[in-house]
Parts: C-alpha cells; structure tokens; sequence
C-alpha cells in the first residue's frame, strides 16, 4: 500500500499521458484497419496542432478555443491531403505508402521547424490549467486531470460513434470487407478511407493542441508521436479502437513509472515490454493454428 500511494501520482500521470497517445494514435490505426494506409506523415499532424498551441495560445481560455479548432482543422486538411496523395499508392504495397508519407512528415515537420525555430516552444496555459489540486493527501497538475477527463470524453465518444451509428458500423464493416462494403452497400471504401483519414488527422491536431505542455511543440515532436502511435496500433492490432485505448494506457504507465522505478532502465523498458508483447502474441497465434 505504501508503494502504491507513493507513486499515487506517476501512475496517475501516466494514464493522462496514455490517453494522450490513445487521441494521438487512433486516427492512424483506424486509417490502417480501413484503408490499409501506413501514415508515417501522422506525427507531423500532431506537430501541427502543437505549434498551432504555442503561436494562438496566449494563456486565455479563448487562445486555448481558437487553437483547439485552427489546430484541428489544419490537421484535418493535412489528412485531406495524405489520403488524396495515397489513393494512387494503395494496391502497391505499404512500402510506397511509408516513402511517400514518411517524405510528406519530414517535410512538414522541417517547415515548421524552420517557421518555429530550433527550439522547443513554450505553452503558456490559461488560468486554472497550469496549477495543483490536492487530492487524496497529493497535489496532482491540474491539467493532467483536465486531460485525463477530455481524453476521456473522447474515447467514450468515439467509441458511441463506432458502436452505436451507422457510420461507425460502415466504418467497422470496411475494417472488415471493403469489398462487400462497395458490392452490398453501394458506398465506395475509397471515400470511408479519405474519411477516416481526415477525422484522424483532426483527432491528431487536437491531441497536439490539448497535449502541447506534455510533448511539446519542437523538432522532436513528429518523431516522438509517430514512434509512440505505431507501437500504440502494434500492441493494440490494427483498426481496434479498444485494443488501442488498452495498449495507450499501458505505454504511458511504463513511460511514466518507469522513470521512477527504474530511471537507469526507462529509455529501454518501452521497447522491451513491446517485445516481450510481441513475441507472447506469436506463441499464442501459433498455438492457436496448432490446436485442431
């Protein structure tokens, strides 16, 4: 009990940090279980909404509004984008897609480098966010909380879209058999693709935006989220909305607690427990093919 309560808060900044990842990553792993699309550009997205933060937010609640929606919606365009230049690209493999989005990402992210600076930019909070609040005999960052609860709303949303309305089912169906989507329903994948696309590059952006004083707004930031968001859609199986909300969680409590119980160890801890999934999954998959 008294392990537990002393890294009461790491732990609970590590859920915050793994809904972050779960907004961050759940447009790319629908755009890979819809469309079979690798958007290795979706780190940049990210980025985008990050420094849409940093220029618009100027410490008020309005700032935070208007970057919120300039950084969802320039996300969203960027989507836009890779789904018109990947359409050509998709029965030629993931190879071409990952050159072609990973070209698109390395250029986006040096634009705004070059337009922000070398350096990381500073997020200034508007009042309230950036303080403490004592709970359960700790102070926890008020915008962990906030962003535990936003994060929150938006995976139960998102998850009432999939499950409960029919775009959500034609979206699960085209995760399914986009052939039987086009042959029965009469609606192209290609525009469910395009869709999904968008709405992750919106989802994108506004992670960047909510999460700017968590991974900030600098050089490093695509890259980081892009690393993080593929090992999110490994661990969780491509196009699994909840086997990503499962697995973002469990990456920001190693990130997080690890740091503090292992800090000689914790540049390592993700990628070995990654692993360590990885390989258990095969045994398990090889089992199972084994089993009559």
């Amino acid at each position: 009990m008294g392990v537990l309560d002393a890294n009461l808060v790491p732990a609970v900044d590590g859920v915050a940090y793994g809904l972050l990842l779960f907004v961050a990553a759940a447009g790319l792993t629908l755009a890979f279980g819809t469309g079979n699309v690798l958007n290795l550009a979706h780190g940049t997205l990210y980025a985008v909404g990050g420094y849409t933060a940093a220029a618009l937010g100027d410490g008020s609640w309005a700032g935070l509004l208007l970057a919120a929606v300039a950084g969802t919606a320039a996300a969203a365009g960027g989507g836009v984008l890779v789904a018109a230049l990947t359409a050509p690209l998709r029965r030629r493999g993931h190879l071409a897609q990952a050159l072609l989005t990973c070209g698109l990402g390395l250029i986006g992210a040096g634009l705004l480098s070059t337009a922000a600076g070398p350096d990381e930019l500073p997020v200034v909070l508007p009042p309230g966010l950036g303080g403490s609040l004592l709970l359960l005999g700790h102070r926890f960052p008020v915008h962990r909380l906030a962003l535990i609860a936003v994060a929150g709303v938006l995976a139960v949303a998102g998850h009432l879209l999939l499950t409960r309305t029919r775009a959500g089912a034609l979206v699960r169906a085209t995760v399914d058999d986009p052939q039987m989507v086009a042959a029965c329903l009469g609606t192209d994948p290609r525009r469910v693709h395009t869709a999904v696309l968008t709405a992750g590059g919106a989802l994108a952006g506004l992670a960047g935006v909510l999460g700017a004083p968590v991974i900030g707004p600098g050089p490093r930031a695509a890259d980081t989220v892009l690393l993080l968001s593929l090992a999110v859609v490994v661990l969780g199986g491509p196009g699994s909305v909840g086997g990503a909300l499962l697995a973002a969680v469990a990456i920001g409590e190693v990130q997080t607690l690890g740091v503090v119980l292992l800090p000689d160890l914790a540049p390592y801890l993700l990628f070995t427990a990654l692993a360590a999934a990885l390989l258990l999954r095969g045994r398990r998959e090889r089992a199972g093919r084994s089993t009559p």
